[in-house]
């Protein structure tokens, strides 16, 4: 009889719903989606690859009385209330050993929430993040789960049958305890807040020195030959090149500039806080986007300040400060998320594997790049690595453009370019690096107005001066 039943199940059949069981029917899997939509499920059956099996229903108790024991059901629906909204709905049809799988950008701490509650009801919960978009969905995703490691390994074969591939390795593998699937997918979509921000001020700065859209083309496709070798690069190349279907205008010109969020970014600033774990180019990619949305504002500024400066550099030697000093920030945001994680896996107690954390994030994903390679290497040396900017490969790659970054931020600071991730990522770097920091002098100042005590680097202890009184 259970020849006749169904492998896996999903609920939300939206684009990444439908692509992900039409990519798991390809692989030789029966699949059955939910969706109250009843033109949703045709749609899922009409685009279903023939000879494979795929089946939509409009009623829930139907899809779950069509599933294998144990029964495998993933949520694809918006984080919040509506995940608690679908559990409510499951519990009464689902038994003991059953798994819920929840695919969406789901908050950690509401995953946190959900893993104990159904745990106590024996069903096993999952948080798995997805990334790749709707085309990395149908093709191959990068795939991040983590919670109840028996119920990962009830879907590991699937999983691993549909994520990317790099070589013959799925980009997929257990992340870790509790949370910690949504954990590292929020982290890699703050990377991605990050590296988007990097991208578009390199872009201000080639479109400040005159690049047209052709020349802007063809200088980010020469960098995705080399080594800023990435989706985000990549994409960003064939975005120069589009039309609009309205105008005779390129489209990327008559998009409108202020950015939209969902979400996961401000998480990854928020939590980082609480850790405490410093991600200012994250922070600041945030940041930008807020600012974004000051248009108006923006507008009658740009009355009051207006500059005449000009370009009249070398564009070439421009062109390869730019490069560099991308490079350079890139590493220094994968570097903040991954420091990231590895003290969130910690105090959180998560156990989160940080050298499968990048080797999954190498395909499929929307921040996978060359560097990635670099970094599993180095996380294969030193699983524990606390931070890759410690690791001796990735510091010799640093070093080989920090020269041309701080000839570009002076650049961008001395024309008025709006540079604030870039310039976040060298702050940070010079910070890190520095092996004693101004900030006893911020000690002193907490103790002198409030009392807060200090230590010294004389004497052990904890101390405090009556400031004034000499």
């Amino acid at each position: 009889m259970s020849k006749n039943l169904f492998d896996f199940g999903m609920i939300g059949l939206g684009v990444m719903g439908r692509n992900l069981l039409l990519n798991m029917a390809d692989h030789g899997f029966s699949v059955v989606g939910f969706d109250k939509d009843k033109a949703k499920n045709s749609a899922l059956e009409a685009s279903a690859t023939p000879g494979t099996t795929v089946k939509g229903v409009s009623e829930l108790s139907q899809m779950i009385q069509l599933l294998q024991r144990p029964r495998k059901v993933m949520m694809l629906v918006p984080a919040g209330q509506p995940v608690d909204d679908v559990i409510a709905s499951l519990l009464p049809l689902l038994e003991k050993g059953d798994v819920i799988i929840d695919g969406g950008n789901s908050h950690y701490t509401d995953t946190l929430r959900r893993v104990k509650y159904l745990r106590d009801k024996e069903i096993h919960f999952m948080g798995i993040g997805v990334s790749g978009g709707e085309q990395g969905a149908r093709t191959g995703p990068s795939i991040m789960p983590g919670g109840d490691q028996s119920a990962y390994e009830n879907v590991r074969p699937m999983l691993e049958a549909i994520a990317a591939k790099v070589g013959d390795t799925p980009c997929v593998a257990y992340l870790g305890k509790e949370g910690a699937g949504h954990y590292v997918k929020m982290v890699h979509n703050g990377i991605e807040y990050a590296i988007m921000q990097l991208i578009s001020e390199s872009y201000a700065i080639l479109k400040y020195a005159g690049l047209s859209n052709q020349q802007l083309h063809e200088v980010f496709k020469s960098w995705n030959e080399g080594k800023l070798q990435s989706f985000l690069v990549e994409i960003t190349a064939d975005i120069f090149l589009q039309k609009d279907d309205k105008t005779d205008a390129h489209l990327v010109d008559v998009i409108s500039d202020k950015a939209g969020s969902k979400g996961t970014g401000k998480w990854t600033s928020q939590d980082s806080m609480e850790l405490p774990v410093a991600v200012p180019v994250i922070d600041t990619a945030v940041a930008m986007r807020t600012v974004s949305g000051y248009k108006d504002e923006r507008v009658k500024a740009s009355e009051l300040y207006s500059s005449n400066a000009t370009f009249s550099g070398d564009i070439d030697e421009l062109i390869q400060q730019v490069h560099d000093a991308l490079y350079f920030a890139t590493i220094l945001s994968y570097a903040q998320g991954l420091a990231m994680l590895f003290q969130a896996s910690k105090d959180l107690n998560m156990d989160i594997p940080l050298p499968e954390v990048v080797s999954v994030w190498r395909g499929g994903c929307i921040i996978r790049s060359s560097l990635l390679e670099v970094f599993t290497s180095a996380y294969r040396q030193s699983p524990e690595l606390s931070n890759i900017l410690l690791n001796q490969e990735v510091a010799s790659l640093v070093k080989s453009v920090e020269d041309n970054t701080r000839s570009l931020i002076a650049f961008a600071a001395k024309s008025g370019t709006p540079a604030a991730a870039l310039m976040a990522s060298l702050a940070y770097f010079d910070a890190y690096r520095s092996e004693r920091m101004p900030t006893n002098l911020i000690q002193a100042q907490r103790d002198y107005f409030g009392a807060h005590t200090y230590q010294r680097t004389d004497i052990p202890g904890t101390f405090h001066t009556e400031w004034g009184q000499q």
